[in-house]
């Protein structure tokens, strides 16, 4: 949607949901990484200004999976009465005269002052202290157990739970079509592994499916704001969570010219995890082995359709540097 008209759109909605026939709507805008579906937009009513941030799906797709953006909704909502930091949503709407509006399920929330958490040289994570960083962390994983702590029974919207073998199997296409496929020439020997040791008695829960840092929004002091973009949340073994934040901190799974800056060391993670939790966990190695064969795929996959142009992105060309190195971490990590 070209911001002209999603002005147009938001001027009468704005209306409605302050219900004020002077409200005004300004500096709408599109926000970054989320190829233009997510915008922000200030409002001015009653002699005061609030600044709010607005979810669409894609345009041209079926309202499903990571497109129906009501699966957020159904999790922001349980998260309200926890300690979880997130962003309470204030409108939303997906059918009958809600689709009005935009034509297509939506969402509002507060739009929050601060960034996700940046760790490069240069950039405002990298200055803070370790005594800093090691207090995010514990307020990150502290987070994470409470979101794995909401009864995924009282979210029906979320569906049943992800079966675990499917979730090592789900991949596969992934893998089938990945570009530099020598590069994944172990892949199949983790996932044989990944089906032979599936962890017994494991948690199951909501879970986020994304937990790394660039979904950490925090103030530049360095404490956790809110824990943002839930588009592939669903219900399934929490400790994926777990698993994937400690491979994105893991240097041993990342080619040295990868580019990739860690957080704290995935034993600190889990450390600060268990804590929270109350418990200590097994298997974990199995969830960090999972996440970086996962990544693997997404990286050959998403370089495939890079170099196809069908979504130019010339960071995988980097990222792909690493395939070989998450591989062969799983490996490691699956003894």
């Amino acid at each position: 949607m070209e911001l002209p008209e999603l002005e147009q759109r938001l001027l009468p909605f704005v209306r409605s949901k302050y219900d004020d026939a002077d409200a005004d709507v300004f500096a709408v805008h599109k926000m970054p990484g989320h190829a233009g579906f997510a915008y922000g937009f200030s409002v001015r009513s009653g002699g005061r200004e609030e600044s709010w941030f607005l979810r669409l799906p894609p345009p041209n797709v079926q309202w499903r999976g990571t497109a129906d953006v009501l699966r957020q909704v159904a999790v922001l909502n349980a998260l309200d009465g926890t300690s979880v930091p997130h962003c309470s949503v204030r409108w939303s709407g997906g059918g009958g005269a809600e689709l009005e509006w935009f034509e297509r399920p939506y969402f509002v929330v507060p739009k929050l002052e601060g960034d996700v958490l940046r760790l490069a040289k240069g950039e405002w994570g990298h200055e803070l202290d370790g005594a800093t960083l090691l207090e995010l962390g514990r307020q990150v994983m502290t987070a994470l157990a409470g979101v794995h702590r909401v009864d995924w029974r009282q979210l029906p919207y979320l569906g049943d739970p992800v079966p675990f073998d499917e979730d090592v199997s789900r991949w596969d296409r992934l893998v089938e079509r990945a570009a530099d496929p020598e590069r994944l020439a172990r892949a199949p020997e983790v996932r044989q592994r990944l089906l032979e040791t599936i962890p017994e008695g494991a948690p199951i829960g909501v879970f986020h499916g994304d937990f790394q840092t660039a979904n950490l929004f925090c103030s530049t002091d360095g404490n956790l704001k809110a824990v943002i973009d839930w588009e592939l949340t669903g219900v399934g073994a929490t400790l994926n969570d777990v698993g994937w934040i400690c491979t994105f901190s893991d240097r041993a799974a990342w080619h040295e010219d990868s580019g990739r800056v860690t957080f704290l060391d995935p034993d600190t993670l889990i450390r600060l995890y268990e804590e929270a939790w109350g418990e200590p966990l097994p298997d974990l190695s199995w969830y960090r082995a999972l996440a970086a064969y996962k990544f693997a795929a997404i990286s050959g996959f998403n370089l495939m359709l890079h170099r196809r142009g069908k979504r130019d992105d010339p960071l995988w060309e980097t990222t792909r540097l690493s395939m070989g190195p998450l591989i062969d971490r799983a490996l490691e990590l699956l003894g």
